[in-house]
């Protein structure tokens, strides 16, 4: 039986990436995190007991750790999820950022480098290395155009500084070495099981509680939305049939003002949670002083997947708002469980 080794699956999307695959596929799956405070098992739920499952805890940014892995389960590829992916966050401490997705990508291609060059041919020819990425590393757009495969990175926070410098040693590692390697850039992805920091799970749980629902600046930086079981889909095909060296833009088509995302959410817990004492929602908007370098808008154009791969989305924004508000609403328990430690919802990203 095939393996594949995930990093990072106990995360959003990762975690997303690991139930489809355990779901409609039939090779193995080693699942490699660290278990940070976005790390939750309690999301994986649905495949802990399945015989074709192994969660280990640990670093990629170990690598005798990571290559003891290789080297037992002898995996056909290696999806890398695992990141520091907050861009408030990563103002408060760039640090952790750069330990993770610089050095630990390192750390990672280095001991994945040494596992595929013992390899023999055959297997070598049918080695992947998937490298998930973001949007944010090629900056901020004007008022038109979108981003491409080929627009030149401009990152903006030490969250996408980092994110693109991992990518560019995934893309060294291709060129020097030979490894084959493909690279993702996604946009905002959304839907169940993303931990509360993000935009609209801390404006869902926000607004059923009662509390403020701080929206940075005038509200209209925009953002390109991408459901999260299409961005998985995305990943999958993309693992399945794309060109070793080649880099994929996965968007939803979906662009977005952050106060139109407010509202709508707002509209959508006064309807499916009457009576609240509070309502309308939208009265618990306030508008809060910007995020430091906050880029004004984000759209991808996902073009290329769609021409050479085939894929493109099957969840539209409206419908896939609800799934994700209705979710929220209906677990209780995995939102107590993931906010019970030191995150509390508090706005980070005001050390500066």
């Amino acid at each position: 039986m095939q393996t594949i080794l995930v990093t990072g699956g106990a995360g959003f999307i990762g975690g997303c990436f690991v139930r489809q695959w355990i779901a409609d596929e039939s090779s193995r799956l080693v699942n490699l995190d660290k278990l940070t405070y976005a790390g939750n098992l309690d999301s994986l739920e649905a495949v802990a007991g399945n015989p074709r499952y192994l969660f280990v805890q640990g670093d990629i940014g170990d690598r005798s750790q990571v290559a003891a892995l290789l080297a037992e389960h002898r995996p056909q590829a290696v999806v890398n999820f695992a990141a520091e992916s907050h861009v408030d966050r990563s103002i408060d401490g760039p640090s952790a950022f750069v330990q993770t997705n610089v050095v630990g990508t390192f750390e990672l291609l280095e001991a994945i480098r040494d596992y595929w060059t013992g390899l023999n041919c055959a297997d070598k020819d049918a080695f992947r290395l998937l490298h998930v990425s973001t949007d944010e590393v090629y900056g901020s757009l004007g008022p038109h155009g979108k981003f491409t495969e080929s627009t030149p990175y401009a990152p903006n926070s030490p969250y996408s500084a980092s994110k693109a410098s991992s990518d560019h040693f995934v893309r060294a590692y291709h060129h020097t070495f030979g490894l084959p390697v493909l690279i993702t850039n996604c946009s905002n992805n959304y839907g169940p099981y993303q931990f509360p920091e993000k935009l609209i799970p801390l404006m869902i749980l926000n607004a059923v509680e009662g509390k403020p629902l701080p929206v940075y600046g005038d509200g209209q930086n925009i953002r390109d939305w991408l459901f999260v079981e299409d961005h998985c889909r995305a990943i999958r095909r993309v693992l399945a049939a794309g060109q070793p060296g080649e880099v994929y833009n996965i968007g939803g088509d979906c662009e977005r003002a952050n106060l139109d995302i407010v509202k709508k959410i707002c509209a959508l817990v006064d309807r499916l949670q009457p009576g609240l004492r509070h309502a309308p929602c939208e009265s618990l908007i306030k508008f809060v002083k910007d995020r430091p370098g906050h880029d004004r808008r984000y759209a991808i154009d996902a073009g290329k997947i769609h021409r050479e791969l085939g894929w493109k989305p099957l969840q539209n924004f409206e419908t896939g708002l609800e799934l994700t508000v209705r979710w929220y609403l209906e677990n209780p328990r995995w939102i107590e469980r993931v906010t019970s430690g030191v995150y509390q919802r508090e706005r980070l990203g005001l050390s500066v």
